[in-house]
């Protein structure tokens, strides 16, 4: 693997022809490709992983990328990855949830070199890529990919061609776009975006026309629409949008985001963008507009944040929900400290335009061992939902 990432195989569906068959094939390769991918689809991932390890033929089929759209459309269980950064310690750790237990699961490193902070991350169906960061305080070209089919390896993919920390990444049309976070003394139009080919596994710099330079993009999401629109907004609260196109461009919506108040973790379901508030609070707005209203219905879950002094530390979307995440501090000597989480379903109500939520389940996902007295905070890097 050695110069490629693992998912050269997730390029093409189908078995590769060698010629005339000397046996005829039996069983699941001997029908259509659309009929085998129609039944694999509501296979469970253990049985997925099991299968893909019998022939090529058979791990051709697994990791198509046709497979886990389909098993997206009739709505699979995703699984809820995080990464969490338990100080003192200086490498964050990588977990998966628990699908029944809802307890965070350990993704152990084997071979994988953590950068210290400032990492960005791309969720794609089968994995996940982990771009650039800080290392010994240096931005890093380093790009590692979590391979959510088999056993949670991890691969070294092709680095950057610059070293980047705190980018905006998102995946569009096939493509990762990396945004900024090489430094504003060195950025300009010519290496400010580059851009990773999953097909070629290669990486390009992109010209890109943004309205000014220095261009620090704060938070972003991207609308999955016929056209995939990218929608931001930078450190001064100015809002734009961006499509992949031949000549790239950012456009300036002519507004800014004013509203006061703490804003961060934007995701995007549907055409909604939601966010975490302070207080405990969830707020949510349509991206043409910015214009940010409160999700009702979650005041008893406000109150018991705020009563024990507690705040939300992220927020992220997990498939068709939301999930959250705090701190629990420990309440005794004999205690330690927790992370707890919550999934909460999000309705709209049209007839008064407001956002409901609910909460499906909440508790402690996360705790530290009660003997080791030298943790002192957990903070949550990253979170987001992989099909696989």
């Amino acid at each position: 693997m050695k110069g490629r990432c693992a998912i050269r195989g997730c390029r093409k569906l189908g078995l590769k022809k060698t010629g005339k068959q000397k046996t005829k094939e039996t069983g699941l390769l001997s029908l259509p490709d659309d009929v085998a991918l129609t039944y694999l689809a509501r296979v469970s991932r253990v049985d997925l992983a099991a299968l893909a390890v019998a022939s090529k033929a058979h791990r051709s089929l697994v990791v198509s990328p046709e497979l886990w759209n389909l098993r997206n459309k009739i709505g699979i269980e995703p699984s809820l990855y995080v990464c969490l950064q338990i100080f003192p310690e200086p490498t964050p750790r990588w977990f998966v949830q628990h699908p029944v237990q809802r307890r965070l699961k350990p993704i152990y490193p084997d071979g994988y070199v953590s950068a210290d902070s400032s990492a960005s991350y791309v969720a794609v169906a089968w994995g996940l890529y982990i771009i650039g960061g800080l290392v010994n305080g240096k931005r890093t070209r380093a790009v590692f990919f979590l391979d959510c089919y088999y056993n949670h390896q991890w691969y070294r993919c092709p680095s950057m061609k610059m070293p980047r920390a705190s980018a905006s990444a998102n995946f569009i049309d096939g493509k990762i776009y990396v945004f900024g976070g090489c430094g504003d003394d060195v950025a300009d139009s010519s290496n400010w975006a580059e851009v990773f080919d999953l097909e070629t596994e290669s990486w390009d710099f992109m010209f890109v026309f943004t309205p000014k330079m220095p261009f620090n993009i704060k938070q972003s999401v991207v609308e999955r629409k016929e056209t995939n629109v990218y929608y931001g907004v930078d450190e001064d609260g100015e809002t734009f949008s961006f499509t992949p196109s031949e000549r790239p461009l950012f456009v300036s919506s002519g507004k800014t985001d004013s509203k006061p108040g703490f804003r961060d973790d934007w995701c995007i379901i549907g055409n909604v963008i939601y966010c975490r508030g302070d207080r405990g609070k969830i707020l949510w707005c349509l991206e043409d507009t910015l214009d940010w209203e409160e999700v009702k219905g979650l005041e008893e879950l406000q109150q018991s944040l705020v009563k024990v002094e507690y705040d939300i530390t992220k927020l992220c979307r997990n498939y068709r929900n939301l999930a959250i995440f705090w701190n629990a501090q420990p309440q005794g000597p004999d205690q330690s400290l927790e992370l707890w989480s919550a999934e909460i379903s999000v309705e709209y109500r049209p007839g008064v335009g407001e956002i409901w939520g609910k909460v499906e389940w909440s508790g402690s996902v996360f705790k530290l061992d009660p003997l080791t007295n030298s943790y002192n905070s957990i903070k949550v890097l990253y979170a987001n939902y992989v099909l696989a």
